[in-house]
């Protein structure tokens, strides 16, 4: 039988440090939220590959337009000889995005592919050059994907000098005393100081932040930046990568601000773990970029696409957003109970199934405990639960179960973490 051991001896042999796993456990076979490693070991996955398998692993709706779509033909180039899955995918996202305007859709094959076209297609469309981003974004880890993000251990350290013109300004997060108004202000002080609003093509946002901590935008900063991005002719670019696909309790995150996106990337859930991503944008400015300025020989898979049909399918088949706002409900619940346990929880974040916990040392906001949050990750792998860490500061636990977990399993899962909790913290409450 080979082992984890044995696996992990070729991976530390035969691939490069850099890139990084959060666990030594070497997957088997998975279904909906549960992993098998290879020594037969359960373990109740809260990270789903990192928000992907949304519909959970081996979904058999999935899994049968794929087996059909690989009877029919695996690849032709969509910029070669284009296919029914590609435009049908297409037709199905324009008609769901967020906002009345009419809609056109790239496909490609990741988040951060996505990201860099989103940029390609602002800057087409405006003549201009300049992106506005914010602290603590995640948007990939190409060149542009860096420069974007807002974080630089480990994404930025070492690898510049990155692409110019891009300036970041505050996320608002009312936890760490950041408010709409500061976030607002920060771009007016740029506008004055640095650039120009004529030289911005593009303002970037996550409406919830992934790796930043999941912390959700408010929707009158959202709201804001439309109204702003409208008043100087930039084009609003809103990175549903993660938190699109029914994931945050709408099919996308910025439906719940009532704004309408001039470009939307998407990727992760679109395609129940098959490599697939896209741009989903205004027809006009979509159109901007002169043919041959678009594409990827890759790009729209005709496998990613036949899953990602079915991927829709499932969302409205087995109404995921519902369950989505459920799974938050649970996991607040359960967090609000432990939080008034223990000194350690500073503050829970849930929208829909994009859940976390911030954990702090004695309840202090300005005393983030990564340590703490690190070992409570290994406990709970040590007794089955796959769980993620994020966050500039590397204290927050984040939560991202498939949509089609059982409540029961979610309440294993979260008994597990619970009990880790309570082993590790320092800080236990005492009854009065």
């Amino acid at each position: 039988m080979t082992t984890n051991k044995e696996l992990l001896e070729i991976r530390q042999k035969e691939t490069p440090r850099g890139v990084g796993t959060q666990t030594a456990v070497f997957a088997d076979k998975a279904r909906n939220a549960e992993i098998w490693d290879v020594e037969g070991n359960r373990y109740i996955d809260l990270g789903t590959g990192i928000a992907v398998v949304g519909t959970g692993h081996n979904h058999p709706q999935v899994v049968a337009a794929v087996k059909t779509q690989l009877e029919r033909f695996t690849h032709t180039c969509f910029q070669v000889a284009p296919y029914d899955v590609y435009v049908k995918l297409a037709q199905r996202l324009n008609k769901a995005a967020p906002g009345p305007s009419p809609k056109k859709t790239i496909l490609i094959n990741t988040g951060a592919e996505a990201v860099e076209n989103s940029v390609k297609i602002a800057r087409s469309h405006t003549g201009r050059s300049g992106i506005i981003a914010f602290s603590g974004a995640f948007h990939g880890r190409t060149m542009m994907g860096m420069a974007l993000t807002g974080k630089v251990v480990p994404y930025k350290a070492g690898f510049g000098p990155f692409p110019a013109e891009v300036f970041h300004v505050p996320y608002p997060i009312e936890y760490h005393g950041v408010s709409v108004e500061d976030s607002l202000s920060a771009i007016e002080t740029l506008f004055r100081s640095d650039v120009e609003p004529s030289r911005i093509a593009a303002m970037i946002i996550e409406p919830v932040q992934g790796e930043g901590g999941f912390y959700p935008a408010p929707a009158e900063f959202l709201q804001a930046l439309r109204r702003l991005c409208d008043e100087h002719g930039i084009v609003l670019i809103v990175d549903e990568v993660q938190t699109g696909f029914g994931r945050t309790g709408t099919l996308f995150a910025s439906e719940q601000a009532g704004v309408e996106p001039d470009l939307m990337p998407v990727a992760k859930s679109i395609a129940g773990g098959f490599p697939l991503a896209g741009v989903i944008g205004k027809a006009e400015i979509m159109d901007s970029v002169a043919p041959g300025g678009l594409g990827s020989t890759y790009g729209g898979s005709p496998i990613g696409c036949a899953a990602g049909l079915a991927v829709l399918d499932v969302i409205d088949g087995e109404g995921l957003c519902q369950k989505a706002r459920a799974i938050g409900r649970q996991v607040r619940e359960w967090a609000e109970k432990l939080q008034a346990e223990t000194n350690c929880i500073g503050d829970i974040r849930t929208t829909g199934a994009m859940c976390a916990i911030e954990l702090v040392q004695n309840g202090d906001a300005n005393c983030p405990d990564p340590d703490l949050t690190k070992d409570i990750a290994v406990h709970a792998l040590n007794a089955g639960v796959i769980l993620l860490t994020c966050g500039v500061r590397a204290n927050v636990i984040r939560f991202l179960p498939p949509m089609t977990i059982e409540p029961e399993v979610l309440a294993e899962a979260l008994d597990v973490v619970g009990d880790a909790i309570r082993n590790l913290a320092g800080g236990v409450r005492k009854a009065s």
